[in-house]
């Protein structure tokens, strides 16, 4: 068996995968904001980080994977109280979807799921982490990181800090819209303010919030620690947000945070960006309407390499799902023989099917050449048989 190689995002080539131990793999999954529904772009992001851990799995390592759950933040807030909701009823309703479209698309979830609001005291331990180390400070009830403090930097999207301002820029936000990088301090504590309404925590650094930039660390170090193997996300998060968890955990801990970055690529729609301008936000439930089922929908999302940008349209995906259906319809002939052939060439094909599957995803999951070579063998075995 050839051995699983993944292109790093960190070093911009494709390496020989290798853990920090031996058949054990440490697996951070960006998960879920919970203010909006889920569409067919994030559950590409999630799929694709399901072949992984399923495809490392089958390589005979053990994963210990964390998905988290973003339910705090400037945009759920500022949702909740735009519906008159409590946070709570707007993301109930979001988080169960996610569930079951997860369930349906088969995508495998570890049994505890943490959220942004169960680590609030990890944030907090991490924030005084920096402060005492000289990576983050106080300006007046604002916490700041300031990445000049820290060497390395912008280093997993390749971030040319030489246009870095001399002067002293804060971003207070928690995030910001658009593929830009904010040339500045970035924020990890929002203390509370009233038009936040209740959504505060009474903590040792005082009462407030923890800001979106710490929490995905906050989650790894409470259930990972400050170091794991792989980090995956979608390849927007290669815009600030990646590179923030990086410098924060390096620099609470000044131990090598994570080796392996994985971005998966965008989904369009009909050649275009999804968004609400144009009307065009897809989700699972309108593949439902328009009669595909669950396993047609994943087999698209997972088809083809999960780096590059994918096109969603009406075409593909009945070209998706007929070609997936008629490989399910042969394999159940294949089967269907094999039950009344004394025919011993059985465990021939299967070896040829498993060898064909495991080239192709060792080659940085390529599901779609898997598919077409594995299809090819079980042509060859549906002849003999």
């Amino acid at each position: 068996m050839s051995r699983l190689e993944l292109y790093n995002t960190l070093t911009n080539r494709q390496e020989p995968f290798s853990p920090r131990q031996a058949n054990r793999v440490k697996l951070f999954t960006c998960g879920p904001s919970v203010y909006r529904m889920q569409h067919l772009g994030n559950y590409r992001t999630y799929l694709y980080e399901d072949v992984l851990q399923k495809y490392i799995q089958y390589s005979g390592f053990d994963v210990e994977r964390v998905i988290n759950v973003t339910d705090v933040e400037d945009k759920a807030i500022e949702e909740a109280q735009q519906q008159g909701v409590s946070l709570e009823e707007l993301r109930h309703p979001v988080e169960q979807a996610f569930f079951r479209e997860c369930e349906l698309l088969h995508i495998s979830l570890p049994d505890h799921i943490p959220r942004a609001t169960t680590s609030v005291k990890s944030a907090v331990e991490l924030i005084q982490q920096l402060v005492d180390r000289g990576h983050a400070y106080w300006y007046k009830d604002e916490v700041f990181y300031d990445p000049l403090t820290y060497s390395g930097f912008g280093r997993i999207y390749g971030l040319d800090m030489s246009r870095w301002p001399n002067h002293k820029v804060r971003f207070r936000q928690d995030t910001y819209p658009s593929s830009r990088w904010n040339r500045g301090d970035f924020i990890l504590w929002h203390p509370r303010n009233a038009s936040d309404g209740d959504v505060w925590w009474d903590t040792k650094i005082g009462e407030g919030r923890p800001a979106w930039n710490i929490q995905d660390a906050a989650m790894i170090k409470k259930h990972l620690g400050f170091e794991i193997d792989i980090h995956t996300g979608g390849k927007d998060n290669l815009y600030r947000h990646h590179d923030y968890t990086m410098a924060i955990m390096e620099g609470a801990s000044g131990k090598s945070f994570c080796p392996w970055w994985l971005h998966g690529g965008e989904l369009l729609v009909d050649g275009e960006k999804m968004s609400k301008s144009k009307g065009n936000v897809t989700y699972v439930n309108d593949m439902l309407a328009k009669g595909f089922e669950p396993r047609h929908i994943r087999f698209f999302l997972i088809y083809g390499p999960y780096r590059d940008t994918l096109n969603l349209n009406l075409a593909c995906m009945e070209a998706c799902a007929g070609r997936l259906d008629r490989v399910r319809r042969l394999i159940q002939s294949i089967l269907q023989n094999e039950k009344h052939s004394d025919d011993s060439n059985s465990e021939d094909w299967a070896g040829r099917v498993r060898q064909a599957f495991e080239t192709h995803m060792n080659d940085n999951l390529d599901v779609a050449a898997a598919f077409v070579v594995v299809t090819q063998v079980l042509k060859d075995a549906a002849d003999v048989a």
